[in-house]
């Protein structure tokens, strides 16, 4: 369970959250969009304290857009805010989305044998630095339910296979609706999921891949890398989509490796990698850093 310290700290940072929301926005890019945008802030007296924005082209391009902002009685305001905005966003083909900050995800982790990535966000959570509530975590092994409960989380034994993945994937959508999950992380979990379920939680599924893709995909990737004589090995977040592997990338890294480096070595080096990289992509979709646009994610650091 969270220590008591970060559980008081999660309290005050809800206090504290009320009055403040991130708006998210991707359009056509044209002259005036931030104009719009802060002149509809300021009528509300909200005061922007953080702002990232890209184009792809500033001929025809997409202009993309993060706003995290206070507003003093923001929960009163918020309804007539959004209605509002409606008409703005017509005028300018927004596609938008308003984050109120005092309303944390709720997230559900789905592992299998290996523990290390639900062991780094276990961490992450109880020390206050994850903000979400993690509602349950799902696995097709009993390896990890000691530790699961220890920390007070629901812990759901669901064996898969091939054979019964529908009838165990409508269970896993159930349990999805039964604990209001908003985010599904894939820690390791090694179960290939179908496309109903995929399509069920469209771009908030996030796994991360041994390997920096498109590099050795599938099984026993670090014996293969070893063979190779690879001098780099690395992870890859991304969103799962119904193409294996491919779906948009939130993060990635790399360490290098040399000759002296066995398979073991390589794996628990691999390991350190993933933990990391799972970590950063989770908390940057909790904290509304990325916007998916086609295959790919503008991500704002």
């Amino acid at each position: 369970m969270q220590t008591e310290t970060a559980r008081k700290e999660n309290q005050q940072k809800g206090s504290r959250m009320e009055n403040r929301a991130r708006l998210l926005v991707k359009c056509p890019d044209k002259p005036g969009i931030v104009s719009v945008l802060s002149s509809f802030l300021l009528k509300y007296n909200a005061n922007i304290i953080e702002s990232s924005q890209y184009s792809s082209d500033p001929e025809k391009g997409t202009f993309f857009i993060r706003l995290e902002y206070y507003c003093d009685d923001l929960q009163a305001k918020a309804e007539e805010m959004e209605q509002e905005f409606v008409h703005i966003a017509d005028n300018y083909e927004m596609t938008y989305q308003f984050y109120y900050l005092n309303n944390r995800q709720r997230s559900a982790i789905y592992v299998s044998k290996e523990l290390h990535c639900l062991l780094e966000l276990l961490w992450e959570w109880q020390n206050g630095d994850l903000q979400t509530d993690i509602a349950v975590v799902i696995s097709n092994h009993e390896d990890a339910r000691s530790i699961v409960e220890s920390y007070g989380i629901p812990f759901v034994y669901l064996p898969a296979n091939k054979e019964i993945r529908k009838e165990v994937e409508a269970q896993q959508i159930a349990l999805m609706e039964q604990y209001n999950v908003d985010l599904l992380i894939l820690a390791r979990y090694m179960q290939i999921l179908t496309p109903d379920f995929v399509n069920h939680f469209e771009n908030r599924i996030i796994n991360i891949h041994h390997s920096f893709l498109p590099a050795f995909i599938g099984a026993n990737p670090y014996d293969r890398a070893y063979k190779r004589g690879v001098k780099l090995i690395g992870a890859t977040s991304h969103y799962v989509t119904n193409d294996l592997d491919e779906g948009p990338i939130i993060e990635q890294d790399v360490e290098r490796v040399d000759h002296r480096d066995d398979v073991a070595t390589l794996k628990k080096i691999g390991g350190k990698i993933e933990r990391r990289v799972l970590a950063k992509a989770v908390k940057w979709h909790l904290e509304n850093r990325i916007l998916v646009e086609g295959n790919k994610t503008i991500v704002f650091h």
